[in-house]
Formats: C-alpha cells, structure tokens, sequence
C-alpha cells in the first residue's frame, strides 16, 4: 500500500503537474492561500479529479471555510475530508485532526495521524521558532500512531522516526513560499 503526501499547495495546486502513482493521497491543509469558499472549492475539484483510489485531506491555517465544517456534502465516498474524526481504507486506520481544536476521543485508534500541524519540537523548526503544537504531540503519545502526516512548516519539509511513530512534513512550498519541496511517497509497512 502506497501512500502519497502532500501539504501546503496554497491555492497553487494546478502547478504541480504529474504527481507520482500511489493508492492513496493524503493532502495535510493550506489547501488555499486565502481561504475562501471558491478557492477551497477549486482545490477539492481538483482533488477528485485525480487517478487515486482514495483522496484525504484536512483543513489548515489558511482554510478558513472549513474551520467550523464537520462534513462536506457531495464528496465521492473514495474522497474524506476529516475533522476530529476517521476513516478505515483497505484495513489501515487514518485519524484527522483539525488545525483550530485538534482532539481525539477516548478509544480512537489510528494506523496514521493526519494534521496540518507539527508536533512541538519534531520537524517544526523555521526562523528560529518551534511552530508546533504542544496539543498534537501530546495527542501522537496518546495514540501512538505507526505515521503522523503534517506540513505547516514550510522550511522543515522531511521525514524522521521516533520510537514507533514515523513522522512526514510534506509541505510542498519551501520558507521562499516557492513550490520546490518534492510531495513525499510511503510505503505503508503493515509489519511496522
């Protein structure tokens, strides 16, 4: 199982050509740069459009429609838009937690966490600053995901691994807001 990655397109999605085969697509926010109905809109039509067997995506810091959206109506059933909730695709359990109040039930289990924000201190570093959330590390020691896809950071693009819990930031802007980070493929390791 194939999973691509990206974050952080910014309303410039269209620029990104021929993105690399996978089985799913996750999309960790900023899809819009400035957050209205029509720009979200033409992000999530692109997102449909695309060859992916399941499409993914949260909302950002930059997409403020979705803030107080707990569900899109009309989306295909292959494409999920998650807010403080999951989905189980082909056996592997994604979590979505959203920018504004991420939290998570009590029992919620999750294969891959999926935020716009970093963790505090785990790929978040930019101009000197931290950017991460101390409320979405304490959610990762919570559930132990096997992944945790984000961006928000654009200078900090990369993947590290943790103890049990690789960790992706896939914005695809660099700290320039120039779209020179590559989208990041991950073979989802059922053994892991």
């Amino acid at each position: 199982m194939t999973i691509l990655h990206i974050s952080d397109t910014h309303g410039r999605h269209k620029e990104l050509g021929v993105l690399p085969p996978a089985d799913i697509l996750v999309h960790t926010g900023d899809l819009s740069n400035y957050g209205s109905e029509d720009e979200v809109l033409s992000a999530i039509e692109w997102l449909m459009t695309l060859p992916y067997r399941h499409k993914i995506f949260v909302a950002g810091n930059h997409d403020f429609c979705l803030f107080d959206a707990e569900n899109i109506e009309g989306l295909p059933d292959n494409v999920h838009f998650l807010h403080n909730n999951g989905v189980v695709v082909d056996g592997i359990s994604f979590y979505g937690i959203t920018f504004t109040n991420p939290s998570v039930p009590d029992k919620t289990t999750a294969d891959v966490l999926i935020s716009h924000e970093p963790p505090r201190g785990i790929l978040d570093y930019e101009n000197d600053t931290h950017w991460g959330s101390e409320k979405v590390l304490l959610l990762v020691s919570k559930l132990h995901p096997k992944y945790h896809l984000f961006g928000h950071v654009h200078g900090n693009n990369g993947i590290v691994t943790i103890e049990e819990t690789t960790f992706v930031n896939s914005s695809i802007m660099n700290r320039n807001n120039c779209m020179d980070n590559p989208p990041r493929l991950i073979k989802y390791d059922f053994d892991k």
